[in-house]
């Protein structure tokens, strides 16, 4: 009689050091915690950015909005100065920049994000063409702290946040995926966010500090600052700059950071908002990418029964 091999995940957790295994059901303690991946949380789902899908729009606003400004205000001087034909050139260079980066950035396929579903309380990733999932009520995750050591940066803590999926029709065909990058993750902060996506599934869409079902996006929306204020220093440094200035009755309010901090949100705010407006189209157009019956369930009124349901009917395409 052969020997019933380990499970992935529990071969994982042999291996690591302070490893949590996680439920569905059984909370952690640690306090909610949202990261910078989730890129979108609506009434029925929260997507995950995944792979190389968190760079889409870098290249542009790089090229578009640095380079790209920098030729419009060339352009501008030499208009200015009545050179018309050097100006139009200088324009033409600054389209260039923009549009070429913006198409290739745009129509190239983007890595589908993980999805979990709040309507039919699974979870769903796309790799290579393969759709995997699995019911939210019945995950397999766990967090746990790793190391890393290079000639350069010396040892390195991090920690991961893993699920483990099997591929639509073929339960025997696993992945651990990775819920959000783990570099320069503490162990606290994924056992937090591992907690926000509890209370998300669980008693969301929308929910306090404490994971408790609330009728307010606030909590939702102060977790998610980071990546929603991305492009928008300016307003963030300006709105610091101002409290500063309130509180000491305008004497000695500025400091040289402040200034510095100011200026370059200033002078990378043309990058950060092309960047933004290129992932968003990116975004858009990646969503038809799922299949039909992954559409169907994100849709409000679409079917809610989950995917081992057809799996166990027999119904898997």
């Amino acid at each position: 009689m052969t020997t019933p091999r380990p499970h992935p995940l529990a071969q994982r957790l042999a291996k690591a050091l302070d490893a949590h295994p996680l439920q569905a059901n059984q909370p952690t303690g640690a306090p909610l915690m949202c990261m910078p991946e989730v890129e979108e949380q609506t009434e029925h789902y929260l997507s995950i950015e995944h792979g190389d899908s968190a760079d889409r729009g870098m290249l542009t606003g790089a090229l578009g909005g640095m380079l790209g400004s920098f030729w419009i205000v060339m352009g501008l001087i030499a208009y200015i100065d009545g050179s018309t034909q050097l100006a139009l050139k200088a324009f033409a260079v600054a389209v260039v920049c923009a549009v070429v980066p913006f198409l290739w950035e745009v129509l190239r396929p983007m890595p589908l994000p993980i999805l979990f579903n709040r309507r039919t309380r699974e979870v769903y990733f796309e790799q290579d063409g393969e759709l995997y999932h699995t019911a939210w009520d019945d995950i397999a995750a766990a967090a746990y702290s790793v190391s890393t050591v290079g000639p350069y940066t010396g040892r390195m803590g991090h920690a991961a946040l893993e699920a483990l999926l099997h591929r639509f029709g073929h339960p025997k065909e696993t992945v651990l995926i990775n819920l959000g990058s783990p570099l320069g993750k503490r162990l606290e902060m994924q056992l937090g966010f591992w907690e926000y996506l509890r209370a998300y599934m669980n008693n969301g869409p929308f929910f306090d500090e404490h994971g408790n079902n609330s009728d307010s996006r606030e909590f939702a929306e102060i977790q998610q600052e980071v990546r929603n204020s991305k492009g928008q220093s300016v307003r963030l440094y300006w709105g610091l700059i101002k409290e500063a200035y309130k509180a000491n009755n305008g004497r000695n309010f500025l400091s040289g950071v402040d200034l510095v901090l100011l200026l370059g949100s200033i002078v990378f705010l043309p990058m950060h908002a092309t960047q933004n407006f290129t992932y968003a189209i990116a975004k858009r157009r990646s969503r038809s990418q799922w299949p039909k019956l992954i559409r169907e369930r994100l849709d409000p009124n679409g079917p809610t029964t989950r995917l081992v349901d057809l799996e166990q009917a027999g119904q898997a395409e």
